[in-house]
Formats: C-alpha cells, sequence, structure tokens
C-alpha cells in the first residue's frame, strides 16, 4: 500500500488552508457584510465570532481529517462506523463538489473583468459598469468560457498533487495575493477624504448593533473559513502526525481575519473617497468598485488602471486558492473511492463542475426556462449549499464530535497523543458540545426567519 501524501512543510500547511479560507468570502463577502452591518461593530463581532465558532468547528474537521487519512467521506465513515453518522462525510462531499460548481462561475466573472481591465474596457459612467455586469452576466458565451478556463487552471495545479501542486501552489498564489492587496490598501488609503472610510471600519457604533448584525456575523464567520465544505476535513488528512491543529486553526483564522480587514481598507476609504455609500451590497465588488477606481484616480488615470487590474488580479488569486481546495475534495473521493489514478479523478472533477458551471451561468440569462420559482439555477445551487447543507453539516459535525466520538480519540488527536498541552480540551470540547451547535441552529433558524 502507497504512503498517503502529506504536506512536505509547516508552512505549506499554513498556506495551503489558509488558501482555502481565504477567497471571494473574504474580498468581495466580508466588505459588503460590513458595510451593511455598521463597519466597525459588525468587525468586532465577527473576529469573536471565528474565535467561539470558527476556531472550534476548524479543530473538529482536522481531527476528522488526520485521524482518517482519507477523503472525507471515508474519514467520517471511519469514525462513525455502520451507524448513520457517516453521511456527513457524504454530505460534505457533495457540498464541496455542488460549490465547485457555481462558484466557478463567479470565479470566471474575475477573470473576465481582468481582461477587460487589461484591454481598457473597464471605462465609462456608473450606468455603463451596471450594463455591463448584466450584459456579462447573460451572456450565453463568455461566462462559460472563463468558468472551463478557470477549472482548467485549477486541474493543472491539482493534478499534480498534494505537494508538488496544491503546496507549491500555494506558497506562490498567497504571498502574491497579500503583496497585491497591500499595494491597493495603501492606494486606496493616501486617497482625499480616506479617512472617513477607515473610521467607518475601526471606530465602532454600538447603536448599530442588532440580532441581524450578531447572525450576519456569525454566518460570515462559517462562510469565509470554509466550514462544512469538506476542505478543511481533506487538507487535515494530508497533516503530518506533529502538525498541532489547534495552532494551526488559530494561525489560519488570524490569517482570515487580517485579509478581511485589510479587504475592507482597500474598499472603503477609495468608497468615501468618492462619496458612495459601503452598503451597496453583493454589486460593490462588479458595479460599484470599477467606477469608484475610475473616479478615485481620475487625476492620474494610469493609477487607476493599474490598481483597478491589480484589484481584480487579486480577486482572481483568491478564487483560485478556494477553488483548489473545493476541486481536491471531489478529486480525492473520487480517486480512493473509485480507485483512479489523481489525474482521471480529477479530470472527473473538472469536466462535471465545468457543466454545472455552464448551466448555472445560462441561468442567468441566456436560458430563461433554467429558473424554478422565482431563482435561477444559480441561485438554488447558492441557496441549497449555503443555507441548508453548510449549517447541516457543521451542526452535525459538532454533536458526531463533542456527542458521539469518543473523547479519547478526540484528546488523543488535540494533543497529538499526548505530546501537547490538553489545557484548553474542556474549553474546546464544551464550545463544540454547546456553543457552536446552538449558534449554527440560530443562524439556519433565522434565515428561514423561524426566531
Amino acid at each position: 500500500m502507497n504512503e498517503r501524501a502529506n504536506f512536505g512543510s509547516k508552512l505549506g500547511v499554513i498556506l495551503a488552508t489558509a488558501g482555502s479560507a481565504v477567497g471571494l468570502g473574504n474580498v468581495w463577502r466580508f466588505p459588503y457584510m460590513a458595510g451593511e452591518n455598521g463597519g466597525a461593530v459588525f468587525i468586532i463581532i465577527y473576529v469573536v465570532c471565528v474565535v467561539m465558532l470558527g476556531i472550534p468547528c476548524m479543530v473538529s474537521e482536522f481531527i476528522v481529517g488526520r485521524h482518517g487519512q482519507a477523503n472525507t467521506a471515508r474519514a467520517y465513515r471511519k469514525l462513525a462506523g455502520r451507524t448513520p453518522w457517516a453521511v456527513i462525510g457524504y454530505m460534505g462531499v457533495l457540498t464541496g463538489f455542488l460549490i465547485t460548481g457555481y462558484y466557478a462561475v463567479v470565479s470566471g466573472w474575475c477573470l473576465q473583468y481582468v481582461w477587460a481591465s487589461l484591454i481598457g474596457h473597464l471605462q465609462g459612467d456608473p450606468e455603463y459598469f451596471r450594463t455591463y455586469f448584466a450584459e456579462l452576466s447573460a451572456d450565453p458565451v463568455k461566462p462559460v468560457l472563463w468558468t472551463v478556463i478557470i477549472l482548467g487552471i485549477t486541474y493543472l495545479i491539482i493534478e499534480h498533487g498534494v505537494r508538488d501542486g496544491i503546496e507549491r501552489a500555494s506558497k506562490m498564489l498567497m504571498p502574491t495575493l497579500f503583496i497585491l492587496l497591500l499595494i491597493i490598501v495603501v492606494a486606496s488609503c493616501l486617497l482625499p477624504g480616506a479617512t472617513k472610510g477607515i473610521e467607518f471600519l475601526f471606530k465602532p457604533d454600538f447603536s448599530k448593533i442588532n440580532s441581524d448584525v450578531f447572525l450576519g456575523a456569525l454566518g460570515q464567520s462559517f462562510y469565509s473559513l470554509s466550514i462544512a465544505m469538506g476542505c478543511l476535513c481533506t487538507y487535515a488528512s494530508y497533516f503530518s502526525r506533529h502538525t498541532n491543529l489547534t495552532q494551526s486553526a488559530v494561525q489560519i483564522a488570524v490569517i482570515d481575519c487580517v485579509v478581511a480587514i485589510l479587504a475592507g481598507l482597500m474598499i472603503f476609504p477609495a468608497a468615501f473617497s468618492v462619496g458612495v455609500n459601503p452598503d451597496s451590497g453583493p454589486s460593490l465588488i462588479f458595479i460599484t468598485l470599477p467606477n469608484v477606481f475610475q473616479q478615485a484616480f481620475a487625476a492620474v488615470p494610469l493609477v487607476g488602471y493599474v490598481v483597478s487590474l491589480l484589484f481584480f488580479v487579486l480577486l482572481s488569486l483568491a478564487a483560485l486558492t478556494s477553488l483548489m481546495s473545493l476541486h481536491e475534495v471531489s478529486t480525492a473521493f473520487f480517486q480512493e473511492e473509485l480507485h483512479l489514478t489523481r489525474k482521471k479523478a480529477a479530470l472527473i472533477v473538472t469536466v462535471t463542475t465545468s457543466v454545472i458551471g455552464a448551466f448555472c451561468s445560462l441561468s442567468l440569462g441566456a436560458v430563461e426556462s433554467l429558473s424554478w420559482i422565482g431563482k435561477t439555477l444559480f441561485d438554488w445551487f447558492d441557496f441549497i449549499t449555503g443555507q441548508i447543507f453548510l449549517p447541516v453539516v457543521g451542526f452535525l459535525t459538532c454533536i458526531f464530535i463533542g456527542w458521539f466520538v469518543d473523547h479519547k480519540i478526540v484528546r488523543e488527536e488535540y494533543t497529538n497523543w499526548g505530546t501537547l498541552s490538553g489545557v484548553n480540551f474542556h474549553l474546546y470540547l464544551f464550545l463544540v458540545k454547546y456553543v457552536c451547535p446552538l449558534a449554527i441552529l440560530f443562524i439556519f433558524l433565522h434565515q428561514f426567519h423561524l426566531i
């Protein structure tokens, strides 16, 4: 039997797993969520949620993955035995697989915007950018082409394996992403009137705290850390016995929070500089920001051109690092369960998710029949995975680890078989048994207006 592949260095573990967590959820979703929920207050609650909810959930998935030393479905099956709990792993794989398809569509839009920025097409008034995005998303060819391209790039990385593919790519992509982020942050913060945007992010107005802000921060912490998608569990199966699971989770959470806050510093100073409302919602990235960059750097058009181009390159890299981890969830599953070579398994995932992505893209305007009950196929994929599968898998994982799995096994993984201090083990167990399931349950019920 061949020895299972694993990451070659501690840096590789952190950058690859952080790459899974750092994606469009940080660079796109976090800023508009912060904008809609009071800025600094949302950030404070978000950080608390990451510590209280995100880190324990990450550690739980790490424990399952490393103990199982297998794809997510098999890892849960090893711990669950013949009990129904094994279904959690299959749900995690299915969630990751479905997200890969429609997430690739949004990732493809990022590539289109890189190309449009490069050739100077992103110029015009606010209405132009609104029309440009509407026409792009409804186009029957361009988005599908870019979806296939970014999934093809992902395939070329995944087929090379854990060390030569995922780890090597992460060591190049993550530092590049961080450098680009810092460059745009500096450019944004030097704009006239940028201090208002900085204050918005760091000067809390506690009068804005309400249940929606709290639950929004809870949901965002869950979404941005790639919890319940199978990614963390799959990557943990490549961890060595010496990897400190809690320390790794904390480091990844810190990177996640830093990138999210830097994304806010990149966007809001520029938005306030030109008088754009910070609560522009999901359209912030593809409609509002191109116009913001154009207005903010109107005196020096070349700088505006470079900043806009770098911004969409940054978005594309963030999307790619997350796509790598999502793709690997399904690749590992098909490789091990169907006894295929890595290349064949990765090719199956690439082709099938390209088909899913194509149909999701076409549903946004090109093919009206791909809509049901007021939702497009794209919206249905987003709804089913984001609002049902993610909270359900996360909730069941916490119950599984906290109440079903032998605590001796959990403690052995948590302490690396007694070589690490288990001083916080009981706190971790308390959070997983009680706090995390209740928080996830509140998120789930709240989004359906049941509480």
